[in-house]
């Protein structure tokens, strides 16, 4: 009865064993595709980054090219106004 017991045992144990490689595997599968999906995510962070980063630089020049044109306006309107000799 001893031997039937210390077999069933092994038996368990090595189906345990087994099971464990089996989610160690998957375990590993599942680490690597997550750094996989950070290493995404940082690069489209970075895009987002350079889309702002752009964003701005196109703002700034908005910025100054509608202050010359007001000047400009400006300018012309003053032109307008003055008698001329």
């Amino acid at each position: 009865m001893t031997d039937i017991s210390q077999e069933l045992m092994f038996e368990l144990m090595k189906r345990i064993q087994s099971d464990l490689t089996t989610l160690k595997d998957g375990q590993r599968d599942m680490r690597q595709d997550i750094v996989s999906l950070r290493n995404h995510m940082h690069v489209m962070q970075r895009d987002v980054n350079n889309l702002h980063s752009s964003m701005a630089q196109v703002l700034t020049r908005l910025d100054r090219i509608e202050n010359r044109l007001e000047l400009r306006e400006l300018a012309e309107a003053q032109a307008r106004f003055e008698p001329h000799p």
